[in-house]
């Protein structure tokens, strides 16, 4: 199952919708400090989105400090609740 689901009907573009998605994962407390997410490959491919689309969601959480990215070690949620842009 993927981390979040996205609305098709939705006037958000699909990075969009992955960002926000995980940003209020983040705030609700389903996603906690030190949790690693999907790698960007595999969230592509479990959402059936190009991989430079996960991509672009995860540089924009990583700049907002949702997000930090540990090299090869992979994606980590910081803990912190930023949810708007």
């Amino acid at each position: 199952m993927p981390l979040i689901e996205l609305d098709a009907a939705s006037s958000a573009a699909p990075y969009e919708q992955i960002r926000a998605g995980v940003a209020a994962l983040v705030a609700a407390g389903g996603l906690r400090a030190g949790d690693r997410l999907p790698t960007v490959r595999r969230l592509a491919e479990d959402l059936g989105l190009a991989v430079n689309t996960v991509a672009r969601a995860y540089r924009e959480l990583e700049q907002g400090g949702v997000i930090e990215t540990r090299g090869r070690a992979g994606s980590f949620v910081t803990g912190d609740e930023v949810t708007s842009r």
